[in-house]
């Protein structure tokens, strides 16, 4: 975070020739952040505006705050609207920077490397043996496993991270050291990585009471085990704008029917006639988002899936929305699904 804040920042008392040099650095970006001696934003830079001064009779011994666009877009620290961020990228804007209460810039938003910030924490379950995938996971976890140049479950880090999610924890258990080395804290990918580990099976869910803490008051949550090009944002938004207290993402299963289908009522009369009907029907995708109040819903130290949870939030009325997902979404839990990932890999982008 800090070095891509250095990246795109300049104090407004340095000279002209370093604002220069930093933008021919960061191209294509090309944009400073020119901020006052106590890092509080005050305006941007570009080499547009660098000629229009210099057309104007500006020279490189002119102030740089002479060259400057005042009242730069920003986005205030824990205020974060994903309509507001479409309408940045829709106006081609590369980057933005976050200020804090006093104006002070925290981070900036990279739309070439973040498409948008949820702010949410995530939890990957992480800990299954994968015995249906033996002898692959005879000596390694089923989400290191490589479906074509990386790991399962690094695809789902990458593509949150991509959303802009800065603490993710993994729930591991079997052969668990193997993830702790392979991602070590998150450094590497600029995130906080965490880890918990049960000392006996919680479930599907249950080991998410183990995480210390939480920054923020949604939780993303989904099997590790997943390859999925799913719109995190959209799945976000729709969650939001619904009030809910939880959503649950879903795929789509389709029942061809091969003979004509009758149905009847109560009397054994034909009402209608359907000739070889699809009926479709919309799974558990393993993928959701809910609100951490309803952690409170879940024993501590005891066996507990998500689907227990789910029926908790339906009996006591509280709302439970379903996402469906567009995209691709495969469950890797057998050997056919393993080798089915490695061809869907060549032609789908995650």
């Amino acid at each position: 975070m800090k070095n891509i804040v250095e990246k795109h920042t300049i104090c407004r008392n340095q000279e002209v020739r370093d604002a220069l040099v930093k933008l021919d650095q960061n191209a294509p970006s090309s944009i400073l952040f020119i901020t006052d001696e106590d890092k509080r934003l005050i305006g941007s830079l570009t080499d547009g505006d660098l000629r229009r001064g210099f057309i104007r009779g500006l020279d490189f011994n002119t102030d740089l705050i002479d060259f400057i666009q005042p009242d730069p877009v920003f986005i205030k620290e824990g205020e974060y609207d994903l309509n507001i961020f479409d309408g940045y990228r829709k106006r081609n804007l590369k980057v933005v920077p976050i200020v804090n209460e006093n104006k002070q810039i925290v981070n900036i938003l990279d739309f070439s490397i973040t498409s948008t910030l949820i702010p949410a924490d995530a939890v990957l379950m992480a800990g299954g043996e994968g015995k249906r995938l033996r002898p692959l996971t005879e000596n390694t976890p089923k989400p290191l496993l490589k479906v074509g140049e990386k790991p399962i479950i690094e695809y789902n880090i990458d593509r949150l991270i991509n959303c802009g999610i800065k603490t993710i924890n993994l729930s591991i258990n079997y052969l668990g050291d193997q993830l702790i080395e392979y991602f070590g804290d998150g450094s590497s990918k600029g995130v906080s990585i965490q880890y918990v580990k049960e000392d006996k099976p919680l479930g599907t869910i249950g080991s998410i009471l183990l995480v210390e803490d939480f920054h923020h008051d949604d939780i993303i949550v989904m099997n590790s085990d997943l390859l999925t090009n799913i719109d995190f944002a959209d799945f976000y938004k729709l969650y939001k704008e619904s009030g809910a207290d939880m959503a649950v993402a879903a795929t789509s299963y389709h029942v061809d029917v091969p003979y004509a289908v009758l149905e009847i009522n109560n009397d054994n009369q034909v009402n209608s006639l359907k000739e070889k009907p699809r009926y479709t029907y919309y799974s558990n995708a393993g993928i959701y988002i809910l609100n951490k109040s309803l952690l409170n819903m879940i024993p501590e130290g005891e066996f507990f899936d998500i689907t227990d949870l789910m029926e908790r939030i339906l009996e006591m009325n509280l709302k439970l929305v379903t996402y469906p997902i567009n995209g691709y979404w495969l469950d890797i839990g057998k050997h056919d699904d393993f080798k089915k990932a490695q061809e869907d890999i060549k032609h789908i982008k995650l």
